[in-house]
C-alpha cells in the first residue's frame, strides 16, 4: 500500500510538473541559424550557455549582477539538492519525493563553454531569430520574478561568479534538471521529447546527433 502511495503521488506530481512549459517557436520563421546555444555535460546534469549579449534584453538583472560576461550557464533543479553542501540520502529522497521548490543557476563565463570546461563534454546547435525568441522566453520563465519584475536572488552559486536564483516549476523524479533542458531544447525548436531525457547522457546525445549547424 505504501508504495501504491508513493506512486499516486509521483504521478500527481507529474500533472503539475509543466512549469516552464515549452514555449513553440515560430516555425514560420525563415532566418538563418548564427546563435549558438552550448550544452554542457557536468555528468548528472547538463547545464545551457548563451553569449550575454542574447540574454541581457529577457533578463537584464543579469547584466546588473554580472560584470564581464561573455557567457551565461544555466541550470534547474531542486532547491535543497541544487545549493546543499553535502548531499545525503535524505536530501536526495526529498528531492525526488517532495521539493520544497526549484533554483536557477546562473554562471558568468568570461570564455566560451567550451574553453571555460576543458574537462567536460561540451556539444552545441544553431538557432535562428525565432528560435532564440522562444528559449529566451522559456528561459525567462523558469525565473520566479517579484512584484516588480526583479529575479529573486538567494544563495551564491557552486562555481567561478555564479548565483542561484529562486525558480519555477516543481523537481521530482519526473521533471528533473535535465528534463528542463530537454524543453528548453524544445523551445529552442530541435525535435526531442522532453519526457523521455531524464539523464545528462540522454541529452547530450541527442544533441550530438541531432544538432544544426551554423550558418554564415
Amino acid at each position: 500500500m505504501k508504495t501504491i502511495g508513493l506512486l499516486v503521488v509521483l504521478f500527481a506530481l507529474y500533472g503539475c510538473s509543466g512549469k516552464p512549459h515549452v514555449v513553440e517557436p515560430d516555425t514560420g520563421a525563415d532566418s538563418a541559424r548564427t546563435i549558438k546555444l552550448y550544452v554542457v555535460s557536468h555528468g548528472w546534469h547538463v547545464g545551457l550557455a548563451l553569449a550575454d549579449e542574447e540574454l541581457n534584453s529577457a533578463l537584464p538583472d543579469l547584466k546588473e549582477r554580472f560584470s564581464g560576461a561573455e557567457y551565461y550557464e544555466l541550470g534547474w533543479g531542486d532547491k535543497g539538492f541544487y545549493q546543499t553542501s553535502e548531499i545525503t540520502s535524505g536530501v536526495t529522497l526529498q528531492a525526488i519525493v517532495w521539493s520544497p521548490g526549484t533554483v536557477v543557476h546562473v554562471v558568468a563565463l568570461p570564455v566560451s563553454p567550451d574553453k571555460f570546461f576543458p574537462a567536460s563534454d561540451v556539444v552545441y546547435t544553431c538557432l535562428n531569430a525565432a528560435e532564440l525568441d522562444s528559449l529566451k522566453q522559456y528561459l525567462s520563465n523558469s525565473f520566479t520574478q517579484d512584484e516588480n519584475g526583479n529575479l529573486v536572488a538567494l544563495k551564491r552559486g557552486i562555481y567561478g561568479d555564479s548565483q542561484f536564483y529562486d525558480g519555477e516549476g516543481r523537481y521530482h523524479l519526473l521533471n528533473t534538471s535535465n528534463k528542463w533542458a530537454a524543453k528548453a531544447l524544445k523551445s529552442a525548436g530541435m525535435d526531442i521529447l522532453p519526457t523521455f531525457k531524464l539523464t545528462a547522457d540522454s541529452v547530450m546525445g541527442f544533441v550530438e546527433e541531432n544538432r544544426n549547424d551554423c550558418t554564415q
